[in-house]
């Protein structure tokens, strides 16, 4: 199969997991956001540094070492298996040691025994991470997706029943834990690979070489981007830091699957091609202009909406969230550009220079979250939407001389799709605010109507005006 075909068939595969799995969560998040108090999710949101920290630290860059690595064997796959499975026991010891600093640090008794019970997971996570890392670079994301898919249903439904008979944040901690078992078990049952006894020295220095570099990149990456929560759950209300993790989330169901679901399967076609610049500055710059295309307008048109969203999916009880959400959206849209530049840095085995990115940036975040604290949470959200923009340039300092595409010429590439999913987005909304909404009722209707308007406005000018990204998705995927 060419790179091509295989790139094809991994991007149906795994948006179909990816989509397929937030859809069920989206599901379960809606009901669970009717079931349970918006203090609920704020607990479960005071506990995400440590959760981001701890798979940060158990995976250790290891995995996408063995993605990279040409031709990895049993010893390699052995030798991370075993560091990931001893790391992850530490990391749960030390948390459940620390459990009840933790929760007298946000005031919350209940977080001790949370924080015991939902970091289990982290040893469940190890115990499948190989088998997982072997399927995505064997670009196998079907069967990934038919492993995952039942998990997330199961899970959900434990879940909701949960909530449902009055268990709270337990609902939450239990389905977490669950859906981590059922995933594993899975994966154990039909991926084929089980660690032999062995553990190669060579083999471990090799991928922690690559991987402590990545590792300390994720610590920081986790440790800044909670930040927020941290600020948020301390210095205010559960619920506050409840209607943010909502908007949080529901802006990431977009962006962050979107960008995940490309990142597995462009992270290993980028690497099979890591020592031709040409080829994977094309391809680079193909897949830029599609992901900003498709992107730019659902998060603006998501923004214009967001007041009807928010009231249809979850009630009034969470509009205190839709300001969050709409600067939320803004911010996500250069996620992509970001996350991507970083990547070339990785195929090209320059993990030393991502991680000296990620240093310099959140030197920069932590001025700039000092000098927004005294405004708020709205001074926190201001600050993250101007650096999401000025990220990009430090994001690309590296990466964009390695395959000659600067940031000026990714700008213009996909400066054209943004600027026209704004401008749509500015009649959206003044149509939607002068006539659709004194005159419609009902939220469901009003969004159809407006999100009707809008892609129908913003695809007929894109394919009148023969944009490039609307051309390549023809051609690639319509084939015609």
């Amino acid at each position: 199969m060419s790179l091509k075909q295989k790139a094809v068939s991994g991007l149906f595969w795994t948006f179909s997991q990816q989509f397929g799995v937030q859809f069920v969560n989206f599901l379960v998040s809606i009901v669970l956001a009717r079931l349970l108090l918006p203090a609920d999710f704020g607990l479960i949101g005071m506990l995400s540094i440590f959760i981001s920290v701890g798979y940060s630290l158990i995976d250790s860059g290891f995995t996408s070492s063995l993605i990279r690595t040409e031709k990895p064997n049993q010893q390699d796959y052995s030798t991370v298996f075993f560091t990931s499975l001893i790391g992850s026991v530490a990391i749960y010891l030390i948390l459940f040691i620390s459990a009840p600093y933790i929760a007298a640090f946000y005031n919350q008794p209940v977080l001790q025994n949370v924080v015991r019970v939902f970091t289990i997971t982290f040893i469940i996570e190890a115990f499948a991470g190989v088998q997982r890392a072997k399927l995505t670079k064997e670009m196998n994301f079907k069967m990934q997706m038919t492993i995952q898919i039942p998990s997330i249903i199961l899970s959900g439904i434990l879940g909701v029943v949960l909530a449902y008979y009055g268990y709270g944040v337990w609902s939450l901690v239990y389905m977490n834990v669950f859906r981590s078992l059922l995933s594993a078990v899975q994966l154990w049952v039909r991926s084929g690979w089980q660690p032999s006894f062995s553990f190669n020295k060579e083999r471990f220095r090799h991928h922690f070489s690559f991987g402590y570099k990545l590792t300390l990149s994720g610590l920081l990456d986790a440790a800044f981007s909670n930040a927020y929560n941290i600020i948020i759950g301390k210095f205010y209300s559960a619920s506050q830091l409840g209607f943010y993790t909502r908007a949080q989330s529901l802006q990431h169901l977009p962006v962050n699957n979107l960008t995940l679901a490309l990142n597995r399967v462009t992270y290993p076609m980028f690497s099979s091609i890591q020592n031709n610049d040409v080829k994977l500055k094309e391809v680079y710059r193909r897949v830029m202009q599609q992901v900003l295309f498709w992107l730019a307008p659902l998060m603006i048109f998501l923004a214009i909406v967001a007041v009807p969203l928010f009231r249809l999916l979850m009630g009034e009880k969470w509009l205190p969230a839709v300001p969050y959400f709409q600067i939320l959206c803004a911010i996500g849209i250069m996620y992509p550009l970001h996350s991507y530049n970083l990547n070339i840095l990785k195929v090209k085995g320059r993990s030393d220079l991502f991680l000296k990115l990620e240093v310099i940036k959140k030197i920069i975040t932590v001025i700039g979250i000092a000098c927004a604290l005294p405004f708020g949470i709205y001074g926190l959200l201001y600050f993250q939407l101007i650096f999401s923009f000025a990220g990009f340039f430090i994001n690309t300092w590296y990466s964009s001389s390695m395959i000659n595409y600067t940031a000026i010429d990714q700008i213009k590439d996909v400066l054209p799709g943004i600027l026209l999913a704004v401008i749509v987005g500015f009649v959206s909304w003044i149509i939607d605010s002068h006539f659709i909404m004194n005159t419609i009722t009902y939220d469901i209707v009003r969004i159809a109507i407006v999100g009707g308007f809008y892609f129908a406005l913003y695809l007929g000018i894109s394919f009148l005006s023969s944009m490039p990204a609307i051309l390549d998705f023809r051609q690639l995927v319509l084939k015609k």
